[in-house]
């Protein structure tokens, strides 16, 4: 893959994978809420796929998560955050209880004990029927979302970043969990009026 970052004209920091947007700095309403809805649901730690612009890990950080792991593919990624290329990232890779793998989320999933997470947190993509890589529709198949319950504890979240809402995701989570939901995130994208969706479910105890 190959991320690239450029600084729009309206002064916004965007990030796109092989030439396809994938997110930017004006707009982190999704990208916060995945990490508020484990927070609120009790979660301290969790695992994050994908680190993006870091939002999703700032939200995590600044409301008392203890623990937080972030699988990210894209080494680059990671260098931008650390240089300070994307603003405040430093700090956040800084922190004692940020550990940040570069590897593929689900080599990183696997190697995690199991019923040892609060929450997996997945934003890796655009969604299942977005993809900016196509290896990534394994996130979304019934073999990894069953290695995510195994690797967490009864209760534990499991949340995926949608761009569009997926009934054939919300299937496969209700196989492994309950309280199955999808939240629907309004957003305003370069002055148009949009919807991102958050995919939840609690494992079973």
């Amino acid at each position: 893959m190959t991320a690239q970052l450029r600084r729009r004209p309206d002064g916004a920091l965007e990030l796109r994978v092989n030439g396809v947007f994938v997110m930017d700095d004006a707009e982190s309403t999704s990208e916060r809420l995945l990490a508020r809805t484990v927070l609120d649901l009790g979660a301290r730690e969790v695992l994050v796929g994908g680190l993006g612009l870091g939002f999703t890990l700032r939200e995590l950080l600044d409301g008392g998560a203890e623990r937080v792991i972030v699988a990210e593919i894209e080494p680059e990624l990671v260098d931008w955050l650390a240089d300070g290329t994307i603003p405040g990232g430093t700090a956040l890779l800084e922190n004692e209880r940020t550990e940040v793998v570069v590897a593929d989320v689900r080599e990183v999933v696997a190697a995690q004990s199991p019923d040892s997470l609060d929450a997996i947190v997945l934003d890796v993509d655009n969604g299942p029927d977005f993809l900016v890589y196509e290896q990534n529709a394994a996130v979304y198949g019934d073999d990894f979302v069953a290695e995510c319950a195994a690797r967490l504890r009864p209760d534990g979240q499991l949340c995926v970043w949608s761009m569009a809402d997926s009934p054939a995701v919300r299937d496969r989570l209700a196989r492994r969990f309950h309280e199955v939901e999808a939240l629907e995130v309004p957003v305003t994208l370069q002055e148009r009026r949009e919807s991102y969706w958050v995919l939840r479910g609690s494992r079973r105890r």
